[in-house]
């Protein structure tokens, strides 16, 4: 009977449900949308593209491996990925080759390799004996054979316009090289560039002696995978050979996680964006949701007070509101969780856009997400409802007309109570904070925050709106007509203010939140990468290591320090390091050293930031960038972390396991140096520029956060569609008093100036909650982070725009909705 009942009042009363609609509408969208993150990070693949004609691949494992005990007395490997290429020995391939199972192997070398217009990462030199990895052929020109010939793919031949005999620089580790195209593929690579020399050639400038980046191996029999990890298996290690990573075999997808070393990260970060903006995306809709029905179920008062009085009891109005919610839920679920593909699609787009993950990893389009999001929304909006309504159908059915024309002077004591809970969870994850210095941690505990407190504001949001508009109150009423109505009426209404102040406090919060917590680090870091630079002129960036020799030799210059930025790991944990030449360090940089000493620095010791847990002549076992280990003892504490990494470690043994060894930086201090002298010193290599210490800084505290801005975008669209829908609810309610007003003598002039005052106001008390919000979860994420060495760092020109931006939006979702409620008053509704 009662969904009967339900279907029928949608029926009627369709206008009444399209708030909710469409809050459940986008809830639905925002979580499939971050779900199809996850399930990407979760399930796609990189596609090769060099390895793509190989059906294995034998390349060294790049993983670290560590055996943690559990609890209950068992064991469990787990594994990290490494940040580069790991290799193997060369001599490798021609066992290989002597297995009955393998028809033929081809073996390939890696090193950056930089054109002008060409790619400015992901551009790589090879051997063009790796050609047949990649199944190219040759659309023109012949196989590089002199020193300073190459054939370039397709694809780079379009991009830096190169043709059949022209000649480029290209930048390599050991220096600029004249080079000259003798031939084009006719295949392109989409996500890499592809510069091949004469292989005698090529590995002179890999610089890896006997050791090869990967073996690509053609089976002749069906049984050539296993017979390979066999030979592995049972191969001793040569005595005398480079210390490297065990070689491991590669086949079908696993092969593109080979090829491309940021492929592992790049799934662990689509998960793991996926599951924080999945997961404030729910949180958000929740609150949104919930304060959306909860206005709903205020209007509807009076309808609920007459269906008691004639007998309805409150559990099957609760069924009535329950099935509407079902009903609702089910259509703006389905529809939500379907328009959410789309909207993973283009988030997928724009993280490939931004770098954050390589465009050859697919996004996934999976049912498993549209179904998690209708069913997190139909639940969600069911669950909305029945709260929403239980005060509604738990009083007597006298009374429930009384307070359908007299709303409830205040909450009810459970309300309350969960308020006050709800505020004591939120002042402890703000307190939290200051004690999380990594970014990892502080995140979704800083989300999680902010919502806690608007939850809070939510549930005590009538007591609270009822305070600040006794004290707003007074300056209201200077205005004779408008400004005393809207006092009166901010006064009676609190429970309506209360849930339009909610998100608009929501929105100014998380929109704080998001873009200040990214500030906030830059700024730390780079006020400490300026008071430790010490530097004259920074010259960069990706230098190779003849352009350091060429700036050493200008009139003047003192000390040249190369820097060069990587991680490694700890055990399973990853730090990032600096790698640095020792030599004469503290002309250049200035780490703020708190224990030991930065002159002891050299191969086989480290300099270790401050609260990392590291000790004055502790001996760390490492593993390098590409899965060499590695001893070191730390001779020195600095506090300059957040600035310069985690690890500084000598330049030389650091170089010598990256894929890309050129420079980051160069740091040059000397005496009556000029910026035309540097420059002049590095005609040879293009590309290359010159800056004073203070220019330097300020270009790479532009650290990305474009992530970020897409969080901010993607949860500040739904927040503002809430406010909205929120705003149009409420003015639509209020027609009857409208009418009211007209016909004892006001004016749609004097009423809506009365709507403005309204507006001011509750834009006043949301701006001033979302800051306080906004400032305590700031000062303690700037206290855990920067480990109290900095506070928050707000742009007043940011804070601005999110402030005239909440007042556009107040303004719209109150002025459209009033204009047609103001059309055509007669007399009461």
């Amino acid at each position: 009977m009662m969904l009967g009942l339900s279907l029928a009042t949608l029926r009627h009363r369709m206008a009444a449900f399209v708030g909710a609609f469409v809050a459940l509408f986008c809830a639905a969208a925002m979580v499939c949308g971050c779900g199809t993150l996850l399930v990407t990070g979760l399930t796609s693949t990189v596609r090769p593209e060099r390895y793509a004609a190989a059906p294995i691949v034998v390349s060294g494992d790049r993983n670290v491996h560590a055996i943690e005990k559990q609890g209950n007395g068992k064991t469990k490997e787990k594994t990290k990925p490494i940040a580069d290429h790991s290799w193997v020995p060369a001599d490798l391939a021609d066992r290989i080759k002597a297995l009955p199972s393998v028809r033929a192997v081809a073996t390939e070398v890696t090193f950056p390799v930089l054109l002008p217009g060409g790619r400015s990462s992901e551009s790589w030199g090879h051997g063009w004996e790796s050609a047949p990895l990649a199944g190219l052929t040759l659309a023109a020109g012949r196989e590089p054979s002199a020193p300073d010939e190459v054939v370039i793919d397709a694809a780079t031949a379009a991009r830096a316009h190169l043709s059949l005999g022209a000649t480029t620089p290209a930048r390599t580790a050991s220096g600029t090289l004249a080079v000259r195209v003798v031939g084009v593929t006719a295949q392109g690579f989409g996500s890499q560039a592809a510069v091949f020399f004469a292989p005698d050639r090529a590995r002179q400038l890999a610089g890896h002696d006997g050791l090869v980046s990967a073996i690509g191996v053609f089976p002749a029999a069906p049984s050539a995978a296993a017979d390979v990890r066999a030979l592995l298996a049972a191969a001793p290690t040569a005595s005398g050979a480079p210390t490297v990573p065990a070689a491991v075999v590669s086949t079908g997808d696993d092969r593109g996680t080979v090829e491309f070393t940021d492929a592992a990260n790049a799934q662990v970060r689509l998960i793991s964006m996926g599951a924080v903006l999945g997961g404030t995306s729910l949180l958000v809709a929740l609150l949104v949701v919930v304060g959306t029905f909860g206005l709903s179920i205020q209007q509807r008062q009076r309808e609920i007070a007459v269906l008691r009085a004639v007998g309805a009891t409150g559990r099957q109005v609760r069924k009535m509101i329950g099935g509407e919610a079902l009903v609702v839920g089910l259509v703006a679920g389905a529809l939500g969780a379907v328009a959410g593909l789309p909207l993973g699609g283009w988030l997928h787009e724009r993280f490939v856009a931004l770098d954050v993950i390589p465009a050859n990893l697919p996004v996934v389009l999976s049912p498993f997400p549209v179904l998690v999001a209708a069913a997190a929304t139909l639940l969600s909006g069911w669950a909305a409802a029945r709260i929403s309504a239980r005060r509604a159908t738990a009083i007597k059915p006298v009374e429930a007309l009384g307070e359908a024309e007299l709303k409830p002077a205040r909450p009810s004591w459970g309300r309350i109570g969960f308020g006050v809970l709800a505020t004591a969870g939120a002042g402890v994850l703000t307190e939290l904070l200051t004690v999380l210095h990594t970014d990892a941690a502080s995140t979704p505990v800083c989300f999680n925050a902010v919502l806690l407190w608007c939850t809070a504001l939510a549930l005590l949001g009538p007591v609270v709106v009822r305070g600040a508009t006794a004290v707003l109150g007074l300056p209201l009423r200077v205005s004779r007509v408008g400004g005393y109505l809207a006092a009166h009426n901010l006064r009676a209404g609190a429970h309506r203010l209360s849930s339009v102040v909610t998100p608009l406090t929501l929105l100014i919060a998380m929109a704080c939140t998001i873009l200040f917590t990214a500030t906030t680090v830059d700024h730390a870091a780079g006020a400490q990468r300026q008071r430790g630079n010490v530097a004259d002129f920074v010259v960069g960036p990706r230098v190779p290591a003849t352009a350091a020799t060429e700036v050493a030799a200008v009139p003047g210059v003192r000390t040249v320090t190369r820097v060069l930025h990587t991680t490694v790991r700890d055990g399973l944990a990853e730090r990032s390091v600096q790698a640095v030449t020792p030599e004469h360090l503290a002309d250049t940089l200035d780490l703020g050293v708190t224990v030991g000493d930065l002159g002891r620095l050299a191969d086989g010791t480290a300099a270790a930031a401050d609260g990392l847990g590291y000790r004055l002549g502790q001996h760390v076992h490492l593993t390098l960038a590409d899965g060499t280990p590695a001893d070191v003892t730390v001779v020195a504490l600095y506090s300059r972390g957040l600035g310069f990494g985690d690890l500084v470690l000598a330049h030389g043994p650091v170089a010598a396991h990256v894929d890309v060894p050129l420079d980051d930086e160069l740091l040059v201090r000397g005496d009556g140096l000029t910026r035309p002298a540097l420059a002049a010193a590095l005609h040879a290599d293009p590309g290359l520029g010159v800056l004073t210490s203070a220019a330097a800084e300020g270009s790479q505290t532009q650290v990305s956060t474009q992530i970020g801005y897409v969080m901010l975008g993607l949860i500040v669209a739904f927040v503002a569609i809430a406010v909205l829908n929120t705003l149009a609810m409420s003015i639509a309610d209020r027609r009857r008093e409208f009418t009211a007003l007209k016909l004892t003598g006001a004016t749609r002039r004097q009423i809506r100036r009365m709507l403005g005052w309204e507006t001011v106001t509750s834009v006043a008390i949301a701006t001033a909650f979302g800051l306080a919000v906004a400032f305590a979860v700031l000062t303690t994420y700037a206290e855990g982070i920067t480990r109290g060495t900095a506070g928050i760092a707000m742009p007043g020109s940011r804070l601005a725009a999110i402030l005239v931006g909440t007042v556009v939006l107040a303004a719209v979702g109150t002025w459209l909705p009033a204009g047609s409620a103001l059309r055509g008053l007669r007399r009461p509704a």
